[in-house]
């Protein structure tokens, strides 16, 4: 495989990689019904949280929670997440500021976004930061199999397990195709 094919798909695998591995690399699959946490917790404990906020990145009119001064906020929460959403621990302590999501439905598919503002320490203004990316899969009841069981009744897959796996076929096919086709065979002598 010439040179330039070769590192083509190396930085294809790349991306690929990097996009499975995002952040924390979770992808959470449940069944409908189920109460879900999805895991987000800030890298910076030591500065106070003043907000936190879940996105939808597919539904761009509104947000799925807002909880700030230590309540949630409605205006311009999604209709089909009212009622629905809660913080795992209201007092976010360590920084956990993981939502949860009750009776999902397949409607609840989809790719969800962690931000918080947190005050800023000697006299800096508050801060604006993404925690994390999470996509959710929302299945029937019994087709969760080939995941493993998380906290609660989630199940989660690494991203980064799918990666390495794609990567080793990918490899093992690009090397039988090298070892094909560019070693030269050796010409038989006539007698």
């Amino acid at each position: 495989m010439p040179a330039g094919k070769s590192s083509s798909l190396c930085q294809i695998l790349l991306s690929v990689c990097l996009l499975f591995s995002s952040t924390d690399g979770k992808i959470i699959k449940a069944e409908s019904g189920q109460n879900v946490s999805l895991p987000c917790q800030t890298p910076n404990i030591s500065m106070p949280i003043r907000a936190v906020e879940w996105f939808r990145l597919d539904l761009q009119e509104g947000h799925v929670l807002m909880y700030r001064g230590e309540q949630f906020i409605s205006f311009n929460q999604l209709p089909s997440f009212v009622n629905r959403v809660d913080l795992q621990d209201r007092q976010m302590k360590d920084g956990d500021v993981s939502l949860t999501l009750k009776d999902v439905t397949s409607d609840d598919t989809g790719t969800f976004q962690c931000y918080v503002v947190q005050r800023g320490t000697n006299g800096r203004k508050s801060i604006f930061e993404y925690i994390s990316t999470i996509y959710l899969r929302v299945v029937p009841p019994g087709q969760t199999g080939g995941h493993r069981k998380g906290k609660g009744n989630e199940y989660v897959s690494s991203g980064l397990d799918f990666c390495l796996t794609v990567s080793v076929i990918l490899v093992t096919l690009a090397l039988a195709f090298f070892m094909t086709f560019t070693i030269p065979k050796t010409q038989e002598k006539k007698i």
